[in-house]
């Protein structure tokens, strides 16, 4: 693999419109990022979908691609119409049952996976600790950081049972702030003591439960690092992460196009930081310009030796460990399934469980 494409894997990008444009084609062949995440502004319905994961997945000359979405259920919940969508997670958790948090991700894996899509930016494993947080809410399971441990496991293992690969978020926990990290950068001035018992408490669990990709969280820790949010902080992305709590799969920045970055680090020093900090997958949401930046960036940091062509191989392992167990073998999407694969009665009846069950809470 040429140092160019090496460094093309180390990101996930996304991209504007329903179909790729011939200026985006090029960019995939040259640079041949490791995922595409995709939003609503990308999707119209089933048949479309599977039209423009099977073109993304054409343009692959090395491993498949990870295409991802975020789809937790609620309203962060990028599927459109026809799909079965569930309730926000605290709707999910509010009928007290493991088995239909269960059902509920095998549904989404298995109308993901028609469609085309390997991986789910869900579940949040953030504690809902702090009712004025702006961001969180009740796109986190509970306030009982048990309770988010038990229906986290649950959706981590519906979605991988179905093929698709589960992304737990916002390590190492988005819950106890006032402020969204979409707008600004939050801090959350909590003691090493509380981090542990509350907000890393499910990330060890999940971790412990097979998890094999964590969302970092644009959110700083003074308890951890004074200096620097969780996505560009040694201490925590490895030191905590990595050694402390043993986790060996794939760690992705969320966005760093997010205002909790981009108001405080051009984006190639937001990149590199975050290489050097110990993740593996950068997200780059939204503009081309920012997303070769970002590649020219890495690129001159390995050859000035700011970047070790050791830590770079490392995570292509971890990513081709995950590619292997969740794209191999690959197979493109075929659209004669779609009509009895996405939408059908017995999805909607795990969906119509839920709402009845949560509505007696």
């Amino acid at each position: 693999m040429k140092l160019q494409t090496k460094v093309g894997q180390l990101l996930m990008i996304g991209f504007d419109g329903t179909e790729l444009s011939q200026e985006l084609i090029a960019w995939l062949k040259e640079y041949q990022p490791g995922g595409i995440i995709v939003f609503s502004r990308n999707l119209v319905d089933r048949d479309q979908i599977a039209e423009l994961t099977n073109s993304i997945q054409a343009q692959a000359t090395q491993a498949p691609f990870l295409i991802a979405i975020d789809q937790e259920g609620g309203r962060v919940s990028r599927l459109p119409k026809g799909f079965t969508i569930f309730p926000p997670a605290a709707m999910v958790a509010a009928c007290h049952s493991p088995d239909l948090a269960y059902q509920a991700a095998a549904v989404t894996a298995e109308e993901l996976r028609a469609v085309g899509i390997n991986m789910n930016m869900a579940p949040v494993l953030d504690v809902n600790s702090n009712p004025s947080n702006p961001i969180i809410g009740n796109r986190a399971f509970a306030e009982d950081p048990d309770e988010v441990c038990s229906m986290g496991e649950a959706t981590i293992a519906g979605l991988h049972d179905h093929g698709v690969l589960a992304c737990g978020k916002h390590f190492p926990g988005h819950g106890d702030t006032t402020t969204d990290s979409h707008k600004e950068l939050p801090i959350a001035n909590l003691s090493k003591e509380r981090l542990e018992r509350i907000e890393l408490k499910p990330f060890r669990h999940a971790i412990s439960r097979d998890l094999r990709a964590i969302m970092s969280a644009h959110v700083r820790y003074p308890a951890l690092d004074d200096t620097a949010p969780a996505t560009l902080s040694h201490a925590v992305m490895t030191t905590l992460l990595r050694q402390d709590l043993g986790f060996t799969g794939l760690s992705l920045s969320d966005d760093l196009e997010m205002h909790a970055i981009v108001d405080h680090f051009s984006i190639g020093n937001a990149a590199v930081r975050s290489l050097q900090a110990g993740v593996d997958l950068l997200l780059i949401c939204n503009r081309l310009d920012r997303q070769t930046e970002a590649i020219e960036a890495i690129q001159r940091a390995l050859s000035s030796g700011e970047l070790s062509l050791q830590s770079i191989e490392l995570s292509l392992a971890r990513l081709s460990e995950i590619k292997q167990r969740f794209l191999s073998p690959y197979q493109p999407v075929d659209p004669l399934t779609l009509p009895r694969l996405v939408g059908g009665p017995s999805h909607l009846e795990v969906l119509h469980k839920i709402q009845t069950l949560s509505a007696k809470t």
